[in-house]
């Protein structure tokens, strides 16, 4: 980015954060919900992203859909403000002024992977509690003294009960998801633009803002799918830690995914895949047609 403000990059990433948070939230939840029972070794089974939509309208109607979305604004908003914020920066910082218009691999991966690491400490707390709030809706397999009234509530019990280190349960996890997640999103992201952008480079400037959306649909769909095809196996293993009470339990990702595929194979590693993709998207596309937007408007120069 030329010319970039830094305050403006991390106000158009936040409200890049609420636009994926308002689309995709639905369907995380019932990711979430399927990572945890279909993974275990016993206990009630989802025969698909449908059935456990389903049975989520049925039990809880469309605020079930929404468990957990409180701390997911807060998080999602929060973590979406620094993440955008600090690639354009470390971007702007490593082009050091000087672009070639082509997309630099040494360039687009250290920026998002550092945004990624430093938005994981965020992301790790934020994620714990929309995991549990989502995982207990009011299925009989939490009881009802275990249950949360809300994320606060869920967050001191879980500190109570399970001290500092409980709410950061997952972390190394997660660090490990989005830094590599991000880099992935990003390369995607900017080669994506970039190509299409060339395609289209002699159209009329009626149709102008027009094509940009399409590009920011296009580029921020493929960029989504691009994240969870390369970690989602890291995301079911975040959701095993995050959502286990035992202190005892494994916090080591590798050894729980191999647990899992030696009892399902590589299909229970990407445990969730169905909702994810669906969602991703739709909630990544609308949160970089609403980053691009607020870029324009605030006149944020891009190459």
């Amino acid at each position: 980015m030329e010319g970039s403000s830094g305050y403006k990059d991390y106000v158009a990433g936040l409200l890049a954060g609420v636009a994926t948070v308002i689309t995709g939230h639905p369907f995380d939840t019932v990711k979430v919900k399927l990572q945890k029972h279909n993974t275990e070794a016993h206990g009630m089974k989802y025969r698909s992203g449908l059935h456990c939509t389903a049975r989520i309208l049925k039990t809880e109607g469309v605020k079930g859909l929404y468990r957990g979305a409180t701390s997911s604004f807060l998080g999602v908003a929060f973590e979406s403000s620094l993440l955008f914020g600090i690639y354009s920066q470390t971007k702007q910082s490593l082009e050091g002024g000087l672009q070639s218009g082509k997309p630099q691999l040494s360039v687009i991966i250290p920026s998002a992977a550092f945004g990624g690491a430093v938005i994981s400490f965020v992301l790790c707390s934020s994620e714990l509690v929309k995991c549990r709030m989502q995982v207990q809706g009011t299925d009989s397999l939490v009881p009802k003294s275990g249950r949360y009234d809300g994320p606060l509530d869920c967050a001191l019990k879980t500190l109570r009960t399970e001290g500092v280190t409980g709410i950061f349960r997952g972390g190394f996890t997660t660090l490990l998801r989005e830094s590599i997640g991000n880099a992935v999103f990003f390369t995607t992201y900017e080669h994506v633009r970039y190509y299409m952008h060339l395609k289209m480079k002699d159209a009329s400037p009626n149709q102008s803002n027009l094509m940009d959306v399409g590009v920011g649909i296009m580029s921020g769909g493929l960029s989504g799918i691009a994240f969870w095809s390369a970690v989602l196996p890291l995301d079911v293993a975040k959701t095993i830690i995050q959502t286990s009470t035992d202190r005892g339990s494994t916090r080591n990702p590798f050894r729980i995914l191999k647990s899992i595929y030696v009892r399902s194979g590589l299909k229970g590693c990407y445990t969730g895949l169905g909702p994810t993709i669906v969602r991703a998207f739709p909630a990544n596309a609308a949160a970089i047609v609403t980053w691009e937007l607020a870029v324009k408007i605030m006149g944020i120069k891009r190459e």
